[in-house]
């Protein structure tokens, strides 16, 4: 689920770098090197979002994938420190498996899972990466189960009932 209104100067982002990427194109007379990157942000309260950018330049590349996380935004449900329940999500080859855990239990992830994590405000979560370790097809594995999750408030809205009724079905 996107956020559309949301005023990015009142969030303050963290942003963490995931990759840069050197690319080089050979033609006839000479090499043609450029850089691509890959950004998280998030404000650790909820908000994260990923942008992809490509450039001439290292620098630029990483500015224009902060930009693009910025405009990308998505809403995490986060319930004391951890997530309401378990969920799985696929992007192409990349599995991605999420699991709420106990306090003091820290985030277990690897890679790119964890930096999505940490900059979600994520404490304590179990998570697995099955398939494709591919940064990008994970990151937005990570998102897609991230935006997918619900929490009782939104169950009891959607359905018309009692936070109460959610509970006791």
């Amino acid at each position: 689920m996107k956020e559309r209104n949301i005023k990015y100067s009142e969030l303050e982002l963290k942003e963490k770098l995931i990759g840069v990427n050197r690319v080089c194109k050979v033609t006839k007379g000479r090499r043609y090197f450029s850089f691509s990157a890959i950004v998280i942000k998030g404000n650790s309260s909820g908000y994260v979002g990923y942008g992809f950018g490509k450039s001439k330049e290292a620098a630029e590349a990483i500015k224009k994938a902060g930009d693009i996380a910025r405009r990308n935004l998505y809403k995490v449900c986060v319930y004391n420190g951890t997530i309401p329940h378990k969920q799985e999500a696929k992007y192409r080859g990349a599995r991605v498996l999420i699991k709420p855990a106990s306090d003091g239990t820290g985030i277990i992830a690897g890679g790119a899972l964890k930096a999505v994590l940490e900059v979600s405000g994520l404490r304590n979560v179990l998570s697995k990466s099955k398939g494709s370790s591919n940064h990008h097809n994970v990151i937005k594995a990570t998102i897609k189960a991230l935006s997918k999750i619900r929490d009782a408030n939104i169950i009891s809205k959607q359905r018309g009932i009692s936070i109460r009724q959610v509970y006791n079905g």
